[in-house]
């Protein structure tokens, strides 16, 4: 038997979107805010070599260039006030999390409710203006050192240091008011809009490429191909669910016994979403960044671990594998599904996964599950990952085709749709409770009928 709640999202269209003013508002919001962030990536940090800085990059583009563009719109390519981008703060989040599963105190604060979570967001602020201030103050030290700056001095290095720390706060401050008013998360967003904003350059160079004989004809229509194979399995992967079923007891309340109910607990194949491969390139972007605007004043040390780090490098394709992995454990145990809390919150609730005893039982039954199924959640994202990689290191393919942009883009699309979807069954709902008040409003009294006589 299908519910009503399912009927009615089944009967969901996008003409209702109309009628929705409060969702269309939502949208509308959205919408300026990431034209706000397109706009910033064209402004450019003072005291940046315009000409030097684009013949750089253009020289950079099929390398390390791409993947920095990637996560930052392109604003990498223009030295933008948006530069970083949301990195610094993505990566500050996700050590505070990780750090908040270890550290006792910061447990403490999660547990705390509202209060606690204001306390653990204003950690991650602070973490995000140091890692931004680290990040800024050595691309301004490279941009030097490749004689990309027009006066260079220590006046560059603080103006450079401010204007990026300052963009990457502000980028902070407008996805969380996307959050909050529009729709969908808005840190998922600017990074969204920033890989969907360059993708028309990349796809011009690389059907470029097949034009001048750099690429052959077979070649690109694989590579085609093997990206429409590629958001297929990725749509599949994220939807893929492991249930286990739960069983509640019968209880009684007063003087009423109520039967034992059944439902499912559904656990995801890759919990951890995009996460492991976001936070493992972040990981290699540093080093490889740093050295891209250096040029050749690079040391030894730098000079060496780039030989056997740099992009599609053995080392490198085995150490983003074993991050990827390392990160979907680690965090799905740690942040996105706590058996303990699982295991705990079933036992409060009087539920129990037959023939398991609730409590301890329970929690080593979910850890079992769980390990096996990430397996293949981590196998996916790693294959995912690497696939493009290597396609991208042998046959110079622009690396927007990459497995992390599309992972980005059908993961955060399929969550706004969804987003969407849950404002337009509300915006249903109410319209049917309005409905009801109206019409038992203005419902007529029955007429008597005529007494006999």
């Amino acid at each position: 038997m299908v519910s009503a709640a399912e009927q009615m999202a089944a009967n969901t269209s996008w003409a209702a979107l109309g009628k929705a003013t409060e969702l269309r508002r939502r949208i509308f919001f959205t919408l300026g805010l990431l034209v706000v962030y397109r706009i910033g990536t064209y402004i450019p940090v003072p005291g940046i070599d315009g000409l030097a800085l684009r013949e750089f990059m253009d020289e950079a583009a099929t390398g390390i260039g791409g993947m920095l563009n990637m996560f930052t719109g392109g604003a990498i390519s223009r030295m933008g006030v948006f530069a970083l981008g949301i990195m610094p703060y993505i990566s500050a989040s996700i050590i505070v999390q990780l750090l908040a599963a270890m550290v006792p105190s910061l447990q403490q604060l999660k547990k705390e409710g509202e209060a606690g979570r204001k306390k653990i967001n204003q950690y991650t602020r602070y973490g995000t203006v140091f890692l931004a201030v680290f990040q800024s103050w050595g691309l301004a030290v490279s941009l030097e050192a490749g004689d990309l700056v027009t006066d260079p001095g220590m006046f560059f290095r603080v103006a450079c240091v401010i204007t990026l720390v300052g963009g990457t706060m502000f980028l902070m401050w407008l996805g969380e008011q996307i959050t909050a008013r529009g729709v969908g998360n808005g840190i998922s967003l600017i990074i969204f809009v920033g890989i969907i904003a360059e993708i028309p350059a990349a796809l011009a160079q690389f059907l470029e490429q097949g034009r001048t004989g750099t690429l052959s004809p077979a070649v690109i229509i694989g590579v085609i191909l093997m990206v429409i194979v590629v958001i297929a399995f990725v749509v599949f992967m994220e939807r893929a669910l492991r249930k286990i079923h739960i069983q509640y007891p019968r209880r009684q309340v007063g003087m009423k016994v109520y039967d034992g109910g059944s439902s499912h607990l559904p656990i995801k194949v890759n919990p951890s979403g995009v996460i492991p491969a976001i936070f493992a390139s972040s990981l290699l972007l540093l080093p490889v960044t740093v050295s891209t605007f250096s040029g050749n004043q690079t040391g030894p040390v730098m000079s060496t671990i780039l030989a056997y780090f740099g992009p599609g490098q053995p080392l490198y394709l085995l150490f983003f594998t074993a991050m990827i992995v390392f990160f979907t454990y680690f965090y799905t145990a740690n942040v996105a599904f706590k058996t303990e809390d699982v295991a705990e919150n079933l036992k409060n609730q009087n539920g129990f996964i037959p023939g398991i005893r609730p409590g301890k039982r329970t929690e080593e039954f979910l850890d079992y599950v769980v390990n096996r199924i990430l397996v293949a959640g981590s196998a996916y994202l790693a294959a995912v990952c690497l696939l493009p990689e290597i396609l991208r290191s042998e046959l110079a393919v622009p690396f927007y085709f990459g497995g992390t942009s599309v992972l980005i883009v059908v993961s955060v699309t399929m969550d706004t749709v969804s987003q969407v979807q849950s404002h337009l069954l509300a915006h249903q709902y109410e319209g049917l409770l309005e409905k009801s008040r109206l019409g038992g409003k203005r419902r007529p009294t029955a007429p008597r009928p005529p007494a006999r006589r």
